[in-house]
């Protein structure tokens, strides 16, 4: 029995679980600079598939990778908006090559890391470091995307992503300055050491008459990277960067 003036035992662990939502709702807060409504839909936003029980009806309703799929689309559209409106006079490559270097996986992976969120993803503990780095943090901001824009729509999700991820995070003038030099900077480097460098092409028909197109760069017929994008250049320059890279150029 809890002395006269102690709290009961339950009045503890409801105060424990108040005090927890309290604390995540501010960290949401802070993160979006949104007061979330719907603190449901930011915990499944963190919440990795490796930690689910994979109940035969709705475990995989209780992981990320739906909101994931719908905050990629959300992310797309919003950074694909701003690129057309900052460079009104470039062409669609240009805008397409630039949204895919603000939005790949390894970008997105940073951003998330910057915005402090890997503080709150839910992973099992058996995914290593490795797994984090490849693309846990970079699918939970994304899922994050579409938990904003459910629970405020559109407008909020849309003033998050640029005033909290692009402007203080993505250098795009930088961006802008290095997006042609890939190709030409590894031709530069192979002829300084005298080595030959060749790109293998491929490409896949994908919806709507749209290609899409993958490159092999081999350096002395040796495999060193792959790039995809919608167009032969794109994904020549995507194969170059990696390669400078792996060579650590």
């Amino acid at each position: 029995m809890p002395r006269p003036g102690q709290p009961l035992p339950v009045f503890g662990f409801f105060r424990r679980l108040l005090g927890h939502d309290r604390a995540f709702r501010q960290a949401i807060t802070t993160m979006t600079g949104v007061s979330p409504d719907n603190v449901r839909v930011y915990r499944l936003a963190f919440t990795h598939s490796s930690v689910v029980r994979q109940q035969p009806t709705q475990g995989r309703h209780q992981s990320n990778e739906r909101l994931e799929f719908l905050g990629d689309a959300v992310l797309g559209t919003i950074v694909a908006e701003y690129l057309f409106r900052k460079f009104p006079y470039e062409q669609e490559g240009f805008l397409t090559e630039m949204r895919s270097r603000i939005v790949n996986r390894e970008s997105l992976n940073q951003l998330a890391l910057k915005l402090g969120l890997d503080k709150l993803v839910q992973l099992d503990a058996t995914q290593g470091r490795a797994a984090r780095s490849r693309s846990v943090n970079g699918n939970a901001l994304e899922a994050l995307v579409g938990a904003v824009y459910l629970d405020q729509g559109y407008k909020v999700a849309r003033k998050f992503v640029l005033s909290r991820l692009i402007k203080p995070f993505v250098d795009v003038k930088s961006l802008t300055e290095t997006t042609s030099n890939f190709k030409s900077k590894l031709i530069e480097w192979a002829q300084r050491q005298g080595k030959v460098v060749r790109y293998e092409l491929a490409g896949e028909p994908r919806g709507g008459g749209v290609m899409e197109f993958s490159a092999t760069l081999l350096i002395d017929e040796e495999v060193v990277a792959t790039g995809m994008g919608l167009s032969k250049k794109q994904a020549e320059q995507l194969a170059a960067e990696r390669a400078l890279t792996a060579l650590g150029l």
